[in-house]
């Protein structure tokens, strides 16, 4: 177990300082909706990791400022955010960088995106059938995994809130340990909705309420089974019951 504790280390320093990522825009039924950085995306000014669950940041990230453009889909449409590391098209985020990725929405404000006004609209986890994470497809697919905007999502602006979390340095928590712990990638899309859809999605869920250190989707030990004793290592095969952190999907 020695080794195996002095090889995590050095993956988690060496993902920690390279691996992360940002958010490009996205794509509307197959269609590159184009540079959405700072234009119809609340970029933030780099692509590191949110991690303190306190922070307002948690929702939209460090800049939660409104922008002057929104990306535009029908309800029912799918939709695909592309992410990317450093330049389009390269290694998107660290292999170790191991979770789940999540899409919420919320009626559009000018704000920072810290009320309680979320719904969560998709998530992916674990495949225990195909022993992959939700990162792992994610990377295999150039930065891109579809998700559909619910069919009868009533038509009006709105906030896209798209979500990667790293679960390699998970086994401890941010309030614990400030060098370790789940770290978040969100990002937030001002999004314009048409379509004959009538329902304003309602599950009202804020981050930093409802994310919480103690979460089992939160805090995680990605490298030792459940239920399996200290030499665990670095079996993945396992994960089928890991559930990612808020609500259930909206409609599911």
């Amino acid at each position: 177990m020695k080794l195996a504790t002095t090889v995590l280390g050095a993956l988690s320093l060496f993902g920690y300082v390279h691996a992360h990522a940002v958010v490009y825009g996205i794509w509307v039924n197959g269609q590159d909706q184009g540079d959405g950085q700072g234009k119809y995306i609340r970029s933030p000014p780099s692509n590191d990791p949110v991690k303190d669950l306190s922070s307002p940041a948690i929702a939209c990230n460090v800049n939660g400022n409104p922008v002057s453009e929104f990306a535009k889909a029908a309800a029912g449409d799918e939709i695909m955010v592309e992410w990317y590391h450093n330049s389009r098209g390269d290694d998107i985020i660290a292999s170790s960088h191991k979770g789940p990725i999540q899409a919420f929405i919320a009626p559009y404000t000018d704000g920072n995106g810290a009320s309680a006004t979320w719904t969560k609209i998709a998530s992916q986890g674990y495949d225990s059938s195909r022993d992959k994470w939700a990162v792992d497809d994610l990377i295999a697919n150039g930065g891109k995994l579809p998700f559909n905007l619910p069919s009868n999502l009533a038509p009006g602006k709105y906030l896209l809130r798209h979500e990667i979390i790293g679960l390699h340095e998970a086994d401890a928590t941010y309030d614990v340990n400030p060098i370790r712990g789940a770290q978040f990638y969100p990002s937030c899309i001002q999004l314009e909705v048409t379509g004959g859809g009538s329902e304003s999605p309602g599950q009202n869920f804020g981050f930093n309420q409802g994310y919480s250190y103690s979460d089992p989707g939160i805090h995680f030990n990605l490298y030792q089974c459940p239920n399996e004793g200290p030499e665990g290592g670095f079996s993945y095969g396992c994960f089928g019951e890991y559930t990612a952190p808020g609500p259930e999907v909206w409609g599911a």
